[in-house]
């Protein structure tokens, strides 16, 4: 067992929140790769063998840029908020067919005081969101099954964003049509902060993406990939 982020990790990104400019992170690189990035990246590797056992289609990729780990710059281009740095970890364990965010993945969060285990497909684009769609209103069964599974249950709530109206070519009376209505499939579990610190953290949250495998399950049918 190992132990991979430290109190060290939160008090750099509770900081990071309260100085978040170029000139603060730039003089404080060093922490950041240290308390960080290093950590996260051992972190991915060691999640290696366990997706290769439940989820072999889903891959830990342990580079600096562009892998697994999720990059601390934001993207400022389009909202009003400016801070150029993101004060939490991000780390996705996507398919290895997708190529963004935007796949289907097993998610790790961390922020100095929230942590949370995610898992799904958020803002699939027009084509996935439609065979999501079609899949959920063929075999709906097969879908309620599976968000409804207990383990499942007890552990995630399913979240994302929602139309307002029926989906073009569904009726508002449709059974399952607060299933398709939503334009993000994700499966949001909480952690207490504190866990993130513990010796066993690759077996707790491997646990919880076991859990998740019949959300997953669904998507990667709908979609037409392995799982």
């Amino acid at each position: 067992m190992a132990e991979f982020f430290t109190e060290d990790t939160f008090s750099f990104l509770s900081r990071l929140g309260e100085h978040n400019n170029r000139d603060w992170f730039n003089a404080h690189k060093h922490e950041y790769e240290a308390m960080v990035r290093e950590p996260a990246l051992a972190f991915i590797r060691a999640m290696k063998p366990e997706l290769a056992r439940f989820a072999p289609h889903f891959v830990a990729v342990d580079k600096k840029v562009g892998g697994s780990l999720m990059r601390i710059h934001r993207d400022v281009r389009f909202g009003k908020n400016k801070a150029p740095y993101k004060t939490n970890i991000g780390i996705q364990f996507r398919h290895e067919v997708g190529k963004d965010v935007h796949a289907p993945g097993f998610y790790l969060h961390i922020e100095a005081h929230e942590a949370f285990v995610g898992a799904g497909i958020w803002h699939p684009d027009s084509d996935t969101l439609k065979k999501i769609r079609s899949y959920i209103d063929a075999h709906p069964t097969r879908w309620k099954d599976a968000i409804g599974d207990a383990a499942f249950a007890r552990a995630f709530q399913l979240t994302g964003d929602s139309l307002k109206r029926a989906p073009k070519g569904y009726p508002l009376d449709h059974p399952m049509i607060d299933e398709l209505k939503r334009k993000d499939f994700i499966g949001i579990a909480p952690l207490m902060p504190e866990l993130i610190l513990q010796d066993d953290l690759v077996g707790l949250i491997a646990s919880y993406f076991e859990t998740a495998q019949p959300l997953m399950q669904q998507l990667c049918r709908a979609i037409g990939v392995r799982y």
